[in-house]
């Protein structure tokens, strides 16, 4: 009876549907995390399925997260805290600091604008609630000047480039790859970087019903994914060239990008919440966020995965 039991037993578990494969959805922008991953070699070996979805912007991809549509994504600090404030289910748990060489307010080179207060007046195209905007937000206020000292034109970064060269628009305010290609095509001069004024963050986010169901998948996917960065940082020429075939922009262009940029990964720490808090505060004074919906920047971040760094660095 014993043996016939044993033998039932094995036989119903053979017969059992097999444990379906846990998945990881996560956003990404062409050319950034996937590209990277890629690049470095470090996707080898997962235990899980990593299911890319590509967006153009970091907009639409906190809303296919908002919508259960993905897991996780990459985007920059300006994007995640307006997310953040509007009401989406999303923290950081994963931040990435770099130089803000090309986070920039730019002008043409015969322009006579050659300091921020002389942007008073002016118009500045940029994208709304974007780091370009914030960088302009963060220079007047250095300047001592209220944000509505200049005239706002609100452009994807195409449209704001042609405005520029063609006289309709001051400045325009503008980040990565925009600024290293339109200086090395000597179409613009830097009137003011992000330097010093803005902190330099990008994260990596999850949806807060990721971070409490695939939490493991997304330690694991955060240690590979900082295991590239520090691969891309020791040396940035392999991801530039990997990089430029695929977006299909001059490789000098990414690698001025990379070389100044010096992404780095950090772990969600003290600083990163204080310079988080700094961002908040910054669109609170500019009433971009209303007082009343404004987060709490320990509130919309996630601590929990300086483990899966440790063996990176």
């Amino acid at each position: 009876m014993r043996r016939l039991l044993t033998v039932l037993a094995l036989t119903l578990l053979a017969l059992a549907p097999a444990r379906a494969e846990e998945t990881l959805r996560v956003g990404d922008q062409r050319g950034n995390a996937r590209a990277l991953m890629e690049a470095a070699g470090v996707l080898d070996g997962l235990t899980y399925r990593l299911e890319w979805s590509e967006f153009p912007a970091a907009a639409p991809l906190l809303e296919a997260l908002n919508a259960g549509v993905i897991d996780a994504g990459g985007v920059g600090d300006a994007p995640f805290t307006f997310a953040a404030a509007a009401g989406v289910p999303v923290k950081a748990f994963l931040a990435f600091r770099n130089r803000q060489d090309g986070l920039a307010i730019l002008v043409r080179p015969d322009s006579g604008i050659r300091t921020v207060p002389d942007l008073q007046g002016k118009r500045i195209a940029t994208n709304r609630g974007s780091i370009g905007h914030q960088v302009v937000l963060a220079a007047l206020e250095e300047a001592g000047l209220p944000p509505d000292s200049v005239r706002f034109t609100f452009l994807p970064p195409a449209d704001a480039k042609l405005a520029l060269a063609s006289g309709s628009v001051d400045a325009w305010s503008t980040w990565e790859p925009y600024t290293s290609a339109a200086e090395l095509a000597g179409l613009v001069r830097v009137l003011r970087d992000g330097n010093g004024i803005t902190p330099g963050l990008s994260y990596a986010v999850a949806s807060e019903a990721a971070l409490k169901t695939k939490r493991a998948l997304l330690a694991d996917y955060a240690a590979r994914l900082a295991k590239a960065r520090a691969w891309a940082l020791k040396d940035p020429a392999p991801y530039a060239a990997a990089w430029s075939r695929l977006i299909g922009l001059p490789e000098t262009v990414p690698l001025r990008w990379f070389g100044r940029a010096q992404y780095r990964t950090v772990p969600i720490d003290a600083a990163v919440i204080a310079d988080e808090q700094r961002i908040i505060d910054l669109y609170v004074r500019a009433g971009l966020i209303p007082v009343s919906r404004a987060p709490r920047a320990e509130a919309i971040v996630d601590p929990g995965f300086s483990e899966a760094l440790a063996a990176v660095r």
